[in-house]
């Protein structure tokens, strides 16, 4: 039988939190901000009063590792569960400051009123969340954090209490404080994940336990194993690392960091992030995930971000061991590589490469992952200079369109992140993208895969997205008008049916039918009401004799013949629409996607 990969005990509260001060068990500064409401802090202290079960906490203890002169430094034990009520206990009991969800700092300060500890009332508010009113009456204890001071007298405040409140008996006033006093003794239980586990599983127990509450992830562990070490700076890098992320949804979040965070403007990382404050960019805005996931891949060549737990817990990955000098690279690579991804050159240039390529809106990106490796894939060109720096963003936008097109990152994206990276690390970007395309790109991809995949009926169906990207970075004009596919997108446009959906349910066909993509494109508004339920013979009919007979209100910005039939092409429409009812429909959407995948084709060679 395998040797039990855990411990299994009880601490009193007392010891959870000495080893805490004395850092022998390490909290993370912020795994996450303080997220429990002050009520539950107040619940928690309810619960312990009253002899409730509270749960278990689950720490792990770090793998020893190897110093330099030969000797063995003891892992350190990290909290994994329970932040949120060793937080409560550190604030309630022991009178800590914490971070809350708006990253100011502060305390919850939990109220007792030991006149309702001596009720025989079940019901009756022993805690509360203190409000100026405890502060003021004498009834209440404001803040029990008082009471478990080492300087604490039981005598003095027993004597000022009953001579408050004269109803109350001092040998009855004792046993509640002894009681409230008892909480300090009350257990919890711990789980102690061993420091033999593999890393995979230590990251998988961590993800599994934490899912019942706030969804957590890979990046959320590397997050709370960053912010435990102290001793390489990891609890500034999980700084920098969050705050950029805030900052890249939140601009007005600077002036907060600047007043609240003295420690981290005096590092000096606050600079590097100043350029967010007016930072409008929508498109790709990074989480913290991202920003490790792309900081690790591009300096330490590698993809799985379990990897990154263990090589900075020192995992030497031939010989097994744990040595300080990997840990000391790890952040050291870890520190470089964040620092390239927050850089505000670096970001913007990259978006330069993505918007100008049409993914100029949120609507167009469907894949996190294909950007997070394009930005890997600029920031390794940037340093590597394998190829000139012009031709940088031609070879970023290639790579994301071809991850898109081809799904490369939507199914095991860290298996397919590493085998790529193991690529470019063996042969150069620009050959690896060669072999790829290669490998992927043929006749019968373009042909037949695009084909299919623009038969689906999903308006964030990439193929379609990528669609709209190419009639975006060619600046083809929207159905019936010369407003521009791009700017009805960026204006929160909408999509519309080229056989109007009611016309088609009217003739019987469902939803998986007419909602096909090959059956969509963008028009103005006022177009689409003129339009409503016509058949396609009519509307474009109508629209057609319009112009030629120059009465062209009705599609007052399409001025002649030839601007009509262009206007067709742009948005891949066959001329023969104006002959088509929906007894053609299947006629047409077999010729609408295959001009959609020949304007795509032409699209990604022109990038």
């Amino acid at each position: 039988m395998d040797k039990q990969k855990y411990n299994n005990y009880p601490l009193a509260i007392s010891q959870i939190l000495g080893l805490i001060e004395a850092n022998d068990i390490a909290i993370p500064e912020i795994q996450r901000p303080f997220v429990w409401r002050r009520s539950q802090v107040r619940d928690l202290m309810d619960s312990l009063y009253k002899g409730y079960p509270t749960g278990y906490i689950i720490i792990w203890k770090n793998p020893s590792v190897k110093l330099k002169n030969g000797t063995l430094s003891e892992g350190k034990k990290v909290l994994i569960d329970g932040q949120q009520r060793i937080t409560a206990l550190m604030t309630a009991i022991a009178g800590k400051s914490i971070i809350f969800d708006d990253y100011s700092e502060g305390r919850v300060k939990i109220a007792f009123d030991p006149v309702a500890a001596l009720s025989e009332d079940p019901d009756a508010e022993l805690f509360a969340v203190q409000t100026p009113a405890h502060l003021k009456g004498k009834r209440w204890i404001p803040d029990i954090a008082e009471i478990f001071k080492p300087d604490f007298s039981s005598f003095k405040f027993i004597h000022q209490y009953v001579a408050d409140n004269p109803e109350m008996d001092e040998e009855q006033l004792h046993k509640v404080i002894e009681s409230l006093k008892n909480l300090q003794h009350c257990n919890i239980g711990v789980i102690e994940l061993d420091a033999s586990l593999d890393i995979n599983v230590v990251t998988d127990i961590f993800i599994r336990i934490n899912s019942k509450g706030t969804s957590l992830s890979q990046g959320d562990f590397v997050m709370s194993k960053i912010a435990a070490d102290e001793d390489h700076g990891g609890n500034t890098l999980r700084k920098v690392i969050d705050y950029f992320a805030h900052l890249c949804i939140d601009g007005t979040f600077y002036n907060k960091i600047k007043e609240k965070d003295a420690s981290f403007v005096a590092s000096g990382y606050l600079d590097k992030l100043e350029w967010l404050k007016d930072d409008k960019e929508t498109v790709y805005d990074p989480t913290c995930d991202d920003v490790i996931r792309v900081a690790f891949m591009h300096r330490c060549k590698r993809a799985k971000l379990a990897d990154l737990v263990a090589l900075l817990s020192g995992r030497d990955f031939e010989t097994r061991e744990f040595k300080i000098e990997i840990v000391e690279d790890t952040y050291k690579e870890l520190v470089a590589g964040v620092n390239n991804v927050i850089n505000g050159y670096n970001f913007s240039q990259f978006m330069l490469a993505i918007r100008s390529a049409g993914f100029t809106s949120k609507k167009l990106v469907n894949s996190v992952m294909a950007i997070d490796f394009a930005y890997a894939i600029y920031l390794l060109l940037q340093e590597s200079k394998e190829i000139p720096v012009e031709k940088i963003k031609s070879f970023v936008q290639r790579w994301y369109v071809l991850s898109v097109l081809t799904g490369r990152y939507s199914a095991s994206p860290e298996t397919a992140f590493a085998k790529d990276i193991r690529a470019i690390e063996e042969n150069g970007v620009k050959a690896t993208l060669k072999a790829i395309e290669d490998a992927t790109l043929s006749d019968n991809f373009w042909d037949v895969q695009l084909d299919q995949n623009l038969s689906y009926a999903s308006s964030i169906n990439p193929t379609y997205q990528v669609f709209l990207a190419a009639q975006n970075f060619f600046k083809k004009d929207s159905l019936l008008s010369h407003i521009p596919v791009g700017e009805l997108i960026n204006l929160g446009g909408d999509i519309h049916h080229i056989f109007p959906k009611q016309y088609l349910v009217d003739n019987g066909f469902d939803r998986n039918a007419y909602n096909q993509v090959a059956n969509y494109a963008y028009l103005d508004t006022p177009i689409n009401i003129k339009i409503g339920k016509k058949s396609p013979n009519v509307y474009f009919k109508e629209a057609y004799d319009a112009i030629k007979n120059s009465e062209g209100l009705s599609f007052k910005t399409i001025k002649n013949e030839q601007e009509f039939l262009k206007n067709l092409e742009d948005n891949c429409i066959p001329s023969e629409i104006l002959e088509m009812d929906y007894t053609n429909y299947k006629e047409f959407l077999a010729k609408r996607r295959a001009k959609m995948t020949a304007l795509i084709k032409d699209y990604y060679y022109s990038l």
